[in-house]
């Protein structure tokens, strides 16, 4: 079993100095994860690393199997998610090689299976604050101690890609006042909710998108070479934050789960899907 879940994107597809590692395949009623989880201890906590377009990046964002990876890491015991993924920046404020901890999200996708419920369980999580408060909070004050360059908060747009935006669209999103564009922050933050799991994502910066006019459209290429800075910065954060996630008493709104509900008589009524979902609604 587990205690905290990974979620490496776009710069973060594998974690160093695993001791005990383990590859566990993973079944879920939602299809197979998007690859073997791999457990060990890092930093002396145990943890299950994902990564979110599979090793081999196989998946587009669109094809990513979110719920089976929220389900499978909750299924080996995580009760903590730490997420990172690639972004774009719609601010100066916020350059490449910079982490961002978002603290709001938009969801623009269409396309992504983004709920657990259905099919005679209907349920509605609050999603208000969408990101834990106080994992957000412990990744800043670890960040700051390691002069990683760094923001506080911000709003993460989720786009559906895998396209990168067309001007027009950087620059609406920048009208807005939303900071940071990416493709995987939802339906993951979502489902993280849905479950019950203290979630928060770290943003790692790439680019400016393609609204700057002094700076050269984003690329593949330049994405890639700046996730290797990214990625160094990444692992010192995850080293220094996972030993206090051990002792970091949560602030309970984000674990809280639904299990209250659905009534008995629900349960009965729709057996098949309370039995695909229990896992994800027990504490």
């Amino acid at each position: 079993m587990i205690d905290v879940g990974i979620i490496g994107g776009s710069g973060l597809c594998n974690l160093d100095g695993l001791k005990n590692k383990k590859e566990i395949a993973v079944k879920t009623p939602f299809g197979n994860p998007s690859d073997k989880i791999i457990t060990g201890e890092l930093a002396g906590v145990k943890i299950g690393f994902l990564a979110r377009h599979n090793r081999k990046h196989i998946f587009t964002p669109t094809e990513v199997p979110y719920r089976a990876n929220i389900y499978a890491l909750k299924k080996l015991g995580a009760r903590v998610v730490l997420a990172f993924s690639a972004v774009g920046s719609l601010t100066d404020k916020m350059p490449p090689k910079t982490l961002v901890f978002p603290d709001q999200v938009v969801d623009k996708t269409t396309l992504r299976a983004n709920t657990f419920f259905g099919n005679g369980l209907v349920g509605h999580a609050p999603f208000g604050e969408p990101f834990c408060k106080c994992l957000r909070e412990l990744l800043i004050k670890e960040a700051k101690a390691l002069k990683i360059p760094h923001s506080k908060n911000g709003t993460v747009i989720a786009m559906e890609g895998p396209a990168y935006s067309s001007k027009a669209e950087s620059q609406f999103h920048r009208k807005m006042g939303w900071h940071l564009i990416g493709m995987t922050a939802c339906p993951e933050t979502k489902l993280a909710r849905e479950a019950g799991l203290a979630f928060a994502l770290t943003a790692m910066v790439t680019d400016y998108d393609c609204w700057k006019e002094d700076e050269e459209g984003v690329t593949h290429a330049k994405v890639l070479e700046t996730m290797k800075t990214n990625e160094v910065y990444a692992k010192k954060l995850l080293a220094a934050v996972l030993p206090k996630i051990k002792k970091l008493k949560l602030c309970g709104a984000c674990n809280e789960t639904l299990l209250n509900t659905f009534s008995a008589e629900q349960r009965k009524a729709h057996k098949a899907t309370w039995n695909k979902i229990k896992l994800i609604l027990e504490k």
